[in-house]
């Protein structure tokens, strides 16, 4: 052996420590702080059951002997301290073993550690020691006997002898939970796809959002500063949940999206002064419902009334009442009704066929606007509606004339500019809404980027308990929302945070990418962060997150191969693997 401190095994080098002793008592997992962090290392531990009726044996005679050796000893006696010590112990395991069926076992932990470099092996060797220094364990290294513990590292079940007894220790049934080993902050769900891997030990990390028999909901939300990487994010999981043939729909308030539609076959709807594509805001659609319910005029008022809350301000109920009046006026004129039957395509007041009515049957905005233009006391809505009508929106009053049967699709509602964008996401979330409730069976999920127009001070109470609503219960109708957002003190900025709030707590999946400090101490009070999350969500790295999955939180940088960085990002590159942080 050229060196007795460590062994080279394929250019790389090893070296182990033994785990010698430790505190009297221990009250954490004391490999908790060894297992979290990056260091290359194996870790070995070993149990070994003794014989309960030989161990009460042994201990009942040396308490015998012990006890007469104190009752006659001189107390100056330099050891008799010790003695005492020893004669409690023995008082103690004996007591365990007998009252509370508790067995007596030697442990053994050795730390085999490893490098590229003989320096980065003593530096991670150093760093070792002052781990376990920390938590109440003393530590030798195993000069001379590298290759013994390298063997007792092995998934061989070889305690060597020769190395076993300096790290023999006994210990108790009880004691033997403060050495669980598998503590590891990490999550591998067997059905998942890949997110990244933890930033403290490299462990891979793996969710399936749609597992409901491990999580209440499909539900994330993602929060993050301009360029953390949330939208990077946001485009691998719709990348990813694609190659599952999973349905998505997609609110894009800034033409982030395009590209991987376009990528992934998918359909990108584009809605605005210079758009062909037209939907009605006044559809009935059959999907409105499911099958069994009823009630498709009373359900789609209650929408329009949120929709039109956000066109004329905050209307009182004496108001919504006369609005709600209106509108049934106006699908009256087109002979549709509270009977459901009034929505299928009928020949002398009998339904020749279960044919749901088409979007050319419905009302326009236009209809609405006349009669509200006729009643002095709605003559104020009208005038409101005028833009929509006749004006720089009238692409609101059109048939709706898409298809919305493609796997992906994102609404885009860019061209509407910042004032208008909300009525653009709040149509395509009632369509999309729609699609989700189509088929229970189906996996989908709806992401609304930006959702702070939709729950924050600028929309009303009426859209942000639709989009409650959604979070709520999209779980029965095998869906998950997702909401997207940088601006924190926004989405919690309509009655008190009411309505952010839900909509935290209703997503299992939280993911929160760098944020300022006024951000962080915002979200701190919606969600459950330690003072040390706090910390980490402020000096997090592009490409970082703290993630809270379930009941567990996680440091993960999200990893992608250079493959999916092209598709996301739109160009080829040649590194071999890029992840996102760069």
């Amino acid at each position: 052996m050229e060196n007795p401190k460590y062994i080279e095994i394929d250019n790389i080098y090893y070296a182990g420590l033994a785990v010698i002793n430790y505190y009297r008592e221990q009250s954490d997992i004391i490999l908790k702080t060894l297992i979290e962090t990056n260091i290359n290392m194996n870790i070995s531990i070993f149990y070994e059951k003794q014989n309960s009726y030989k161990v009460i044996k042994d201990l009942t005679y040396h308490i015998g002997n012990v006890g007469v050796e104190l009752k006659e000893s001189n107390q100056n006696r330099q050891d008799i301290d010790i003695a005492a010590f020893t004669y409690n112990d023995a008082k103690y395991i004996r007591k365990e073993m007998q009252v509370n069926n508790e067995d007596l076992y030697y442990l053994y932990i050795y730390i085999m550690v490893y490098a590229d470099k003989k320096e980065d092996l003593e530096y991670y060797l150093n760093k070792i020691e002052g781990i376990t220094q920390s938590k109440g364990m003393q530590t030798r290294r195993t000069n001379f006997r590298e290759e013994e513990i390298f063997l007792s590292c092995l998934p061989t079940m070889n305690n060597n002898k020769i190395v076993k007894e300096i790290a023999k220790r006994n210990i108790l049934t009880s004691g033997l939970l403060a050495t669980y080993p598998f503590i590891s902050s990490t999550i591998f769900d067997s059905n998942g796809i890949f997110i990244g891997t933890n930033i403290y030990n490299n462990s891979l990390v793996f969710i399936d959002r749609y597992d409901n028999k491990k999580y209440k909901n499909a539900n994330i939300c993602i929060f993050g500063t301009s360029g953390a990487g949330k939208s990077f994010y946001t485009k691998l999981l719709i990348l990813r949940y694609k190659l599952l043939g999973i349905k998505q729909y997609i609110i894009d308030p800034d033409r982030e999206y395009g590209n991987l539609s376009k990528k992934l076959g998918g359909t990108q709807i584009k809605i605005g002064p210079n758009s062909n594509t037209y939907i009605n805001i006044l559809d009935i659609r059959k999907e409105s419902i499911e099958d069994g319910e009823s009630g498709y005029l009373a359900t789609k008022i209650g929408k329009l009334i949120g929709f039109f809350n956000l066109i004329f301000g905050e209307i009182n109920e004496e108001e919504k009442a006369i609005l709600e009046d209106k509108l049934i006026d106006t699908y009256k004129e087109k002979n549709i009704t509270f009977d459901d039957n009034s929505l299928y395509i009928t020949n002398e007041e009998k339904i020749i066929s279960k044919e749901f009515k088409k979007s050319t049957d419905m009302p326009l905005l236009e209809d609405l606007y006349n009669i509200l233009n006729n009643d002095k006391k709605t003559k104020r809505f009208a005038i409101k509606l005028i833009p929509f009508v006749k004006g720089s929106m009238k692409f609101f009053n059109n048939y709706t004339n898409i298809e919305l049967e493609k796997d992906l699709i994102i609404a885009d509602v860019y061209d509407l500019g910042e004032e208008n964008l909300k009525y653009g996401m709040y149509l395509f979330t009632d369509i999309f809404w729609d699609k989700i409730k189509e088929n229970r069976n189906e996996k989908k999920s709806i992401y609304l980027d930006e959702i702070w127009r939709l729950i924050g001070v600028t929309s009303n109470k009426e859209v942000a308990s639709f989009i409650y609503k959604i979070f709520k219960t999209i779980r029965k109708y095998g869906g998950s929302s997702v909401a997207i957002t940088q601006d924190i003190s926004d989405i919690f900025s309509l009655e008190n945070g009411t309505y952010g709030k839900s909509i935290l707590n209703n997503s299992s999946i939280k993911t929160f990418f760098a944020l300022e400090e006024e951000n962080i101490k915002i979200l701190s009070e919606y969600a459950n962060l330690s003072e040390k999350e706090k910390v980490e969500i402020k000096s997090l790295k592009r490409g970082e997150c703290l993630m809270f999955v379930g009941d567990d939180h996680i440091l993960t940088k999200i990893e992608c191969s250079n493959k999916e960085k092209s598709i996301v990002e739109g160009e080829e590159k040649d590194e071999k693997n890029i992840n996102s942080n760069r």
